[in-house]
């Protein structure tokens, strides 16, 4: 089982390049990625996220790459012509506005303009820069998903605590709800012989009523339902990826501990059903951190 919450740092320091990566992920119901990247590493965010999909299926994923490239290269310039042109046509302007003005334009102030001259050393990533990527990524993922391992053996810890509690629960309400219907026929034939005051009861009639009531307030397949739903989560615990599945199961144990507080007719039950609904409450909430 893995947590949806955790970080990761990768680094990749080889022939003169220095790139470091770092991932943080918090919990998201679906994988969604925001990535900070150096403008030589903008072309290759899909390449980023292909690999975040390998090793991710849900949660939100922040990346930063830090980049460093201090390999001896020659840099390529080039002249920006457009650029010089509307420089110099400009300064032609201001000759003609104000003739007396000193005239010091030369072609050493226009290489000094913004822009003039550009270089290509950022225009895009070499191989070797974009193995680097791929190197620090894949360990800062490598880290993220044992961190996100460990985490997640705790969260499992938890809610098969929390299942335990449920199932001693759902053994009190089977124990007690039997009962139920017995209760209600010994009150209904107290009741109806107060009223009566000594007239002789129909008990046929009591043993019809007290079926009806046994009839409708029965909620042996929820239990048995109860039960089912408990073996299975125990049995998806044993998955890795078991989020969206125990996202399922938490709302069938809810719609079966809502079906029997609504049918019990019993105070006992009742309270019975409402912790149950807490302990579900608390797992849903854990389920909400795995992946």
């Amino acid at each position: 089982m893995l947590s949806m919450t955790g970080f990761g740092r990768g680094e990749s320091k080889e022939g003169g390049i220095e790139l470091s990566v770092e991932v943080k992920t918090v919990n998201n119901r679906y994988l969604d990625a925001s990535i900070k990247c150096p403008r030589i590493f903008n072309a290759y965010e899909d390449l980023i996220r292909n690999i975040l999909r390998e090793k991710l299926t849900r949660g939100h994923a922040d990346v930063f790459v830090n980049f460093s490239d201090k390999r001896e290269k020659q840099r390529s310039l080039y002249l920006d012509e457009g650029t010089a042109k509307a420089y110099a046509d400009a300064a032609r302007k201001i000759q003609k506005l104000f003739p007396d003005a000193q005239n010091d334009f030369s072609v050493s102030g226009i290489l000094r303009f913004p822009d003039v001259i550009k270089t290509d050393d950022i225009s895009s990533a070499d191989d070797e820069c974009v193995a680097a990527l791929k190197a620090a990524l894949a360990a800062a993922l490598d880290k993220l998903n044992a961190m996100r391992k460990v985490e997640g053996e705790k969260l499992k810890a938890d809610m098969l605590a929390r299942m335990d509690t449920i199932e001693s629960l759902v053994s009190k309400v089977e124990k007690r709800a039997p009962l139920v219907a017995e209760g209600y026929r010994t009150k209904l034939e107290a009741k109806i012989k107060k009223i009566l005051d000594g007239v002789e009861v129909d008990e046929g009639r009591i043993l019809t009523e007290a079926a009806l009531f046994a009839d409708k307030s029965n909620i042996d397949e929820e239990l048995t339902r109860l039960h089912s739903h408990i073996a299975q989560f125990r049995e998806i615990c044993k998955e890795e990826l078991v989020g969206r599945k125990l996202d399922f199961l938490v709302q069938e144990f809810n719609r079966e501990t809502n079906t029997i507080c609504s049918k019990s007719n019993d105070i006992e039950i009742t309270r019975l059903g409402l912790l149950l609904k807490n302990e579900i409450e608390k797992i849903r909430e854990q389920v909400q951190n795995v992946e």
